[in-house]
């Protein structure tokens, strides 16, 4: 049975809860009733009616729905997590299946006592919409980037505030269309009626673009880190993010605008430097968030530790294990990053072999589109000068009077001079072709297990070659830039080291090679993190199991330390 303290502790750790007096955390609590499940035990199923709300106040669920006819994992929720939302809306039915993943204690609250709840606490009601709007648009996109137990708690798009400013532009911009059509209703002019036609289609599409742009920035937290997604329809694309692990604070900006139509700048401090979401919607909850993410990564860890420890003495003592051990904490490795379209496989990854992995070492080379470039003069040369010899050919093929090879007057043959001096003149641009070409396939970039490469060699010349350790990359971004970049997916990585910054340029699907270099990461540091804290476990094991023997050796009857305490005990009675 848990007490109401643990209770109110409880829901003060969740964000939903924000904003609400320990009195009204006490009213909730009262409310809540406890319900054990066994691992892989059923909560409810899909299609079952919707009646409670749920917290997962200790273990975890998986969330699973049934898609054409196969079970897909929707997402796993751990502890301080909430799920059953739908018993907010009458007559509901389940959305999806839900199992306990491990012994799992759950609080829920009833219909009545939610709507109740939601009555009289117009704090749990903002919060509660919020949240709830948020996973139904996270479900909805379905983010391919994500790692395999990476889950999105909080998604949103900058305030409508930011929509509405720009279209002012769009709005202003009428009047041109507008006179331009009264001018032609008036003077029955067809080129007026053209042109103002002409510009209100496209003052529309600016109107469009500016909404379909709004639309398309995202500020995401997950379990793991915090990201601003932004993309510029066919010009820029770009995901910036911060580790969980890397937060030093979290704070809001706003003003007397912003807090009446709720909206404000969250500024995210990392180790180097810091990620501004800038006019959120719902800042205050969209910070609670991610204060709550941020915390409860540190407590999992702790836990995890703590977890660890145990299971080494016991390792040490020679004792049974219990029933069910601690999880590892290291990330398994990922799936390959996500596919890509055949029309985008096609322009930016089958003419050339863009990456390749061999052993734990994966390499990329600069997209074609680069050699495209390198090559654009000689190529230019080269065509020329074949243009030139097939019309020598050509004219060598058509003429009585003249041949490719002809007779010398002293017997001898002699070539035409015009073909041999085109021919002699396509070497240099042919060996400059060449020099392009080696020079874009051995500037390559590397991530293997333990770091990250970016190797520039200079074919005849120089070898440029910068790295650093995976373990000490801070942040990472990527951005793809203009229409090209976009239609043939390519764009720059930015790894930040320290006060240094590595740049993988112009690789082909920047995004994969952003996640490559994130899950390389990720698995990096949580194993270097595993490996110390697992010697550090054995040296305290140590210590413990050597006490644990020296007590059992020096209290054991007739030793030494047995008859001192003895003789004093003896001592204290005659006394």
């Amino acid at each position: 049975m848990i007490r109401e303290e643990q209770r109110i502790a409880f829901l003060q750790r969740c964000h939903l809860f924000r904003g609400l007096s320990n009195e009204q955390l006490a009213d909730i609590a009262a409310r809540l009733e406890e319900r054990g499940f066994r691992s892989d035990e059923v909560v409810f199923n899909e299609g079952e009616e919707a009646d409670h709300l749920y917290l997962i106040y200790r273990g975890g669920v998986r969330v699973v729905r049934l898609e054409k006819g196969e079970e897909v994992n929707v997402a796993t929720l751990t502890e301080g997590d909430y799920f059953g939302e739908a018993a907010l809306r009458p007559r509901a039915r389940r959305s999806a299946t839900v199992i306990a993943e491990n012994e799992t204690l759950l609080l829920a609250l009833n219909r009545s006592d939610l709507r109740d709840v939601l009555k009289r606490y117009s704090s749990f009601k903002a919060n509660l919409a919020v949240s709830v709007r948020s996973r139904r648009m996270a479900y909805r996109m379905r983010f391919k980037w994500l790692h395999k137990r990476e889950v999105v708690y909080y998604l949103t798009r900058k305030h409508p505030v930011l929509l509405a400013r720009g279209l002012i532009g769009p709005f202003l911009a009428l009047v041109i269309p507008a006179l331009l059509l009264l001018s032609a209703w008036a003077g029955q002019s067809i080129v007026a009626a053209i042109l103002g036609g002409s510009a209100l289609l496209l003052v529309l599409l600016w109107t469009l673009w500016i909404i379909v742009d709004w639309g398309n920035d995202y500020y995401i937290v997950t379990n793991q880190r915090v990201v601003w997604l932004e993309r510029v329809v066919g010009i820029y694309d770009s995901r910036q993010e911060a580790p969980l692990s890397a937060i030093i604070s979290v704070d809001v900006e706003t003003d007397l605008v912003g807090r009446l139509l709720d909206y404000g700048d969250i500024n995210v401090r990392t180790f180097v430097g810091r990620i501004v979401l800038r006019m959120a919607n719902h800042p205050y909850q969209l910070a609670h968030v991610i204060e709550e993410m941020w915390q409860r990564a540190k407590e999992v860890a702790l836990r995890a530790e703590k977890e660890a420890m145990k299971q080494a003495i016991r390792d040490r003592l020679g004792l049974p294990a219990p029933d069910e051990t601690a999880r590892s904490t290291t990330p398994e490795e990922e799936e390959p990053p996500e596919k890509v379209g055949w029309l985008r496989m096609l322009l930016g990854g089958s003419l050339f072999k863009a990456r390749f992995e061999e052993g734990e070492t994966i390499t990329y080379r600069k997209h074609w589109i680069v050699l495209v470039r390198q090559t654009a003069q000689p190529s230019f040369f080269l065509f020329t000068l074949l243009g030139l010899l097939g019309y020598r050919l050509y004219r060598l093929a058509t003429s009585p009077t003249l041949n490719l090879i002809s007779r010398t007057d002293t017997g001898g043959w002699r070539f035409d001079t015009l073909t041999v001096v085109t021919l002699a003149g396509m070497i240099p641009f042919l060996l400059w072709w060449w020099y392009e070409l080696v020079d874009w396939s051995n500037d390559i970039f590397q991530v293997t297990s333990e770091q990250i490469l970016d190797v520039d060699r200079k074919p005849f010349g120089t070898v440029e070659r910068r790295s650093a350790p995976l373990e000490n990359i801070l942040s990472t971004e990527y951005t793809r830039r203009g229409l090209l970049g976009y239609l043939f997916n390519f764009g720059s990585v930015y790894i930040t080291v320290g006060a240094t910054q590595l740049v993988f340029e112009d690789v082909y699907d920047p995004a994969g090679v952003q996640q490559d270099i994130d899950r390389r990461r990720i698995v990096r540091l949580a194993r270097k993190k595993e490996a110390a804290e697992r010697a550090e476990r054995e040296r305290i094991a140590e210590w413990l199991v050597t006490y644990h023997e020296l007590r059992e050796t020096e209290l054991e009857p007739g030793s030494r330390v047995e008859g001192e305490l003895s003789g004093e005990h003896d001592e204290g009675e005659m006394e």
